[in-house]
């Protein structure tokens, strides 16, 4: 009878956990950034359709960076979760707070229990009547929570985007000049002119979560999502 090899929980753990890392570092990043408009979200992503970015409720939006089949089944159990409780309690019920503490149950078990861990990295955000009640969550393979202020930097050369985002910062940026540092950031370095034309707009997916959109829109709904002509029209 052959004998199994015996392997530590650390082990086996770690190597999970530098699975898992891997598979989220080939990824391309995404940024996440509070201003005073509403939250800004950008991904570098040149799919038309196969979006990290989505919609879950009425001023919640998520983010993601990994493998898409996996953070797309974690997209639709959100928005499921969201619905439900919406509808069995109260709209007001939904929070991200509650969302993200639900994904990281989810994301602990199988990073514990299954053979493979998610190769995803994930981020909730909620948009508030004002800035300092803006909520950002970020949450990592292995079921790990984190509260975020300003700002969210995941997936590939997250270091890098994450200490040029951190210098341009500020609590008075609008939209346009929250998306214009996101490009900053993920663009190669380089001078200013070289990051413009690396970064087209067919090559980015932009959301946003408008603060305003009772008002502007007369909408519960703050998520909206850029086109090309959007993008270019905000940054002129």
């Amino acid at each position: 009878m052959t004998q199994q090899f015996y392997v530590s929980p650390e082990q086996l753990m770690k190597d999970r956990a530098d699975f898992a890392r891997k598979g989220i570092a080939r990824g391309r990043s995404v940024v996440v950034i509070s201003c005073e408009d509403g939250i800004a979200l950008v991904a570098e992503n040149p799919s038309p359709s196969l979006h990290k970015i989505g919609e879950i409720y009425d001023k919640i939006a998520f983010a993601a960076v990994g493998k898409y089949n996996e953070f797309e089944s974690l997209r639709q159990a959100g928005v499921r979760y969201a619905d439900v409780r919406g509808y069995s309690y109260d709209r007001e019920d939904v929070t991200a707070r509650g969302l993200a503490s639900v994904y990281a149950q989810s994301l602990g078990a199988v990073f514990t229990a299954e053979q493979k861990p998610f190769e995803v990295e994930l981020a909730v955000a909620e948009v508030g009547a004002s800035q300092a009640d803006d909520h950002l969550y970020r949450l990592t393979f292995d079921g790990s929570i984190a509260d975020e202020h300003s700002f969210v930097v995941m997936g590939g050369q997250a270091d890098k985007v994450s200490s040029v985002i951190g210098e341009g910062w500020r609590s008075s940026l609008n939209f346009a000049d929250a998306v214009r540092l996101a490009m900053t950031g993920l663009a190669p370095a380089g001078e200013p002119e070289e990051q413009a034309k690396a970064l087209p707009a067919g090559a980015l997916e932009v959301a946003v979560l408008d603060r305003e959109s009772e008002t502007s829109r007369g909408s519960r709904r703050a998520f909206r999502r850029l086109n090309d002509a959007d993008i270019t029209a905000l940054l002129a």
